[in-house]
């Protein structure tokens, strides 16, 4: 289903929070998290379980790891002349892709010159880094309710192929078949299999052929207040939907609704809790790194119930 970028473009207006929570705001929607939500999403904490929801970090190369994570010893303890002798290591990684498991900050990405809240990205975003919409907005931590939207349990099937694209309709029942009622400041995570296919029949590039969400859904995602989306893909379905807009999901969420995304999380495990324990919500938190002028960072989000 394909939608004309100049309806997109009514929608990228319609879904709008520039000015919302005021004209120099760079949290967007990260202000749904109140301290009332905090408390009343530790609720859902019942048993104590807790799940990562990230990938291990791969150093090796592959379709969709075109720049593998960086790793070597600094110093082993044998080079050490006291005691206690110390291994160090270095780690190093571009986390924007399709492999790190990261949170994408609102000046990750801009919309024709714009970033959210009608910031000029050229004059916010320079080679020193992001002096608006950076990752420190989230510097705090993001805790919430989490709830699993999981796209494959609905359609009975073990994973959506590759450029199905998922609208606004199938997460409203996803929701009513998983007896979700959605709240103000709710993380989303949509799950749709990604990693399963993977491991079954092996990595692909997905910069150009995934499963995602068509435009639409974020209507739905904006009308309940959704805080944070995140996804085992990168939320957008591949090839787009928007001729001549290339991640409109992104455009939507980073640049007109102030949305933080979380990109190529690790549902499988998650899906699996879920289904055993029976409840589709649970305690979601996450801490990005505290890089002043940062586009995003590499994260490890973890469920608790």
């Amino acid at each position: 289903m394909q939608l004309a970028q100049s309806g997109f473009d009514a929608l990228y207006t319609e879904l709008s929070n520039w000015g919302r929570w005021g004209e120099d705001d760079d949290r967007g929607t990260l202000n749904f998290l109140t301290a009332e939500s905090v408390v009343q999403a530790a609720s859902a904490v019942r048993i104590g379980r807790t799940v990562s929801l990230a990938h291990n970090l791969d150093q090796q190369p592959a379709p969709d790891n075109s720049k593998p994570a960086l790793h070597y010893m600094s110093q082993l303890s044998d080079s050490c002349s006291s005691e206690p002798r110390v291994n160090t290591d270095f780690v190093g990684m571009d986390f924007h892709g399709k492999s790190v498991t990261h949170l994408d900050a609102l000046c990750h990405c801009n919309y024709k010159g714009k970033l959210y809240n009608g910031v000029e990205s050229a004059e916010a975003v320079t080679s020193a880094g992001g002096s608006f919409g950076s990752v420190m907005a989230a510097s705090e931590g993001i805790t919430g309710r989490g709830v699993l939207l999981d796209l494959p349990l609905l359609r009975k099937a073990e994973w959506l192929e590759p450029g199905t694209g998922v609208g606004a309709a199938e997460l409203e029942r996803t929701a009513e078949d998983a007896n979700l009622t959605m709240r103000a400041g709710d993380v989303v995570l949509v799950r749709t299999g990604h990693r399963r296919r993977r491991n079954f029949l092996g990595p692909w590039d997905p910069s150009n052929f995934s499963a995602g969400l068509l435009p639409d859904a974020m209507k739905w995602l904006g009308s309940h207040n959704v805080a944070v989306l995140g996804s085992d893909g990168d939320s957008d379905c591949r090839p787009s939907p928007v001729p001549g807009v290339d991640s409109p999901i992104h455009a939507l969420a980073l640049n007109a609704m102030g949305m933080p995304l979380i990109d190529n999380m690790y549902l499988e495990q998650l899906s699996m809790t879920c289904s055993e324990l029976g409840v589709w919500e649970f305690l979601f938190t996450l801490a990005p790194l505290r890089f002043v002028g940062a586009t995003g960072s590499p994260v490890n989000p973890i469920a608790i119930f």
